[in-house]
């Protein structure tokens, strides 16, 4: 059975490259526009991975990382932020919230799959 990995960002676009290269891959995608929509699709489905931008509406990466990690059954799922951020500190901020790793934008379909890969075992 294929792992299912939800891609949150609010960039159609993105979501549409972050999908397109995991399903070539094989994997199950659900997508999400913002932490919220997230919050409330991962409570009707099994997710292996998260991979989330850090700047969106509503609801940003970071914040979203924090209330995944604050919750008794979803606390364990590794996240991955994909973002233009790089500095430091947002990196820290995403550390101490509980991210599980970082990729840069633009990203290469490779790294991703590299990244995804590693942290699902």
């Amino acid at each position: 059975m294929s792992k299912t990995i939800m891609t949150v960002d609010d960039s159609a676009s993105v979501r549409m490259m972050v999908a397109f290269t995991l399903k070539e891959s094989g994997y199950n995608v659900i997508e999400a526009v913002n932490g919220i929509d997230a919050l409330e699709k991962l409570e009707s489905s099994d997710i292996s991975l998260i991979i989330a931008d850090i700047n969106m509406p509503e609801m940003d990466g970071i914040s979203m990382v924090k209330k995944i990690r604050g919750h008794k059954e979803h606390r364990f799922i590794p996240v991955i932020m994909l973002t233009t951020e790089s500095h430091e500190s947002i990196r820290e901020r995403g550390r101490e919230a509980g991210a599980t790793g970082w990729i840069v934008k633009p990203f290469k379909p490779e790294q991703l799959l590299g990244v995804t890969r590693k942290v699902l075992g």
